[in-house]
């Protein structure tokens, strides 16, 4: 049963925007609305989304996120959670990205499916999923926190509530130059090494998302045909991320290494 009234779900969504555009980070929703769930911070989502799109933006796909065991321990969820990927949040390969037009950046390394022809059913499996991908892309999102992580007045730390309700804090994606059949890679082994201004800040193997990426997919496919919605043809997933977050910070110039799936660089000013 959820907490807020639509109308109070509005008014949350229209302080994350403004947050958003005002670049001023806002107190957490859960501070205002203690009792607030799941339901209440995707009602908040949705409708941050549909504000958006009145003004002319696209969806171009979907994100996953907190696909990690580690990371949901720390979150205190049981399951993944995901956001809402719009046309204006994608950079090229070699992007030149203006730090202060985000609140608190940070990349995470991912492996990104972009779909062939429309994927649902609440019993979609990896095997399906990869049929449905017409090709794989390295590529880092761009995370951000228009709600402080932590309060500085009270020292407090937001929940995942209300990092849903933040778009599941998605802000940007830079996609790799060039995609692969994804029956060519072994997906699970697939790696990352993420440099900032020429160090090793992180690396993994993609099977950190639930043993394969392509299990974020799946997740994310079954969690919306619930509601009797499908992933389309030509969307864009972020299947999860398979590092942990690194800070982004005017004159950093970050490089991720995929191995055999190619690099990606870009550069904050």
């Amino acid at each position: 049963m959820p907490i807020l009234a639509p109308e109070q779900a509005q008014r949350a969504a229209e302080r994350l925007d403004e947050a958003e555009r005002r670049r001023r980070q806002m107190r957490p929703l859960t501070f205002d609305y203690p009792e607030m769930d799941m339901v209440d911070a995707h009602a908040v989502q949705d409708a941050w989304v549909r504000m958006k799109v009145a003004r002319g933006a696209r969806i171009r796909g979907r994100k996953v996120g907190l696909t990690s065991k580690a990371m949901q321990r720390v979150m205190n969820i049981g399951e993944p959670d995901y956001g809402t990927l719009l046309d204006d949040m994608f950079f090229d390969d070699g992007a030149q990205i203006e730090a202060a037009s985000f609140l608190d950046p940070r990349l995470e390394v991912e492996i990104a499916f972009v779909l062939s022809r429309p994927l649902a059913g609440e019993n979609v499996a990896v095997e399906e999923a990869l049929a449905a991908t017409e090709a794989v892309y390295p590529s880092l999102e761009l995370i951000a926190a228009r709600s402080y992580r932590v309060d500085p007045d009270t020292g407090r730390t937001r929940t995942v509530i209300d990092t849903i309700a933040d778009n599941a804090a998605s802000a940007g994606v830079v996609l790799g130059s060039r995609g692969f059949d994804p029956g060519e890679v072994d997906l699970p082994w697939a790696g990352g090494i993420l440099h900032r201004n020429g160090e090793v800040e992180e690396t993994g193997l993609a099977a950190g998302v639930m043993g394969h990426p392509a299990n974020g997919v799946v997740w994310l496919a079954r969690r919306f045909a619930a509601h009797g919605i499908a992933l389309q043809k030509g969307d864009v997933i972020l299947s999860g991320s398979f590092t942990q977050p690194v800070a982004a910070r005017a004159g950093d110039e970050f490089l991720a290494d995929f191995g055999r799936l190619g690099r990606i660089e870009c550069r904050f000013t």
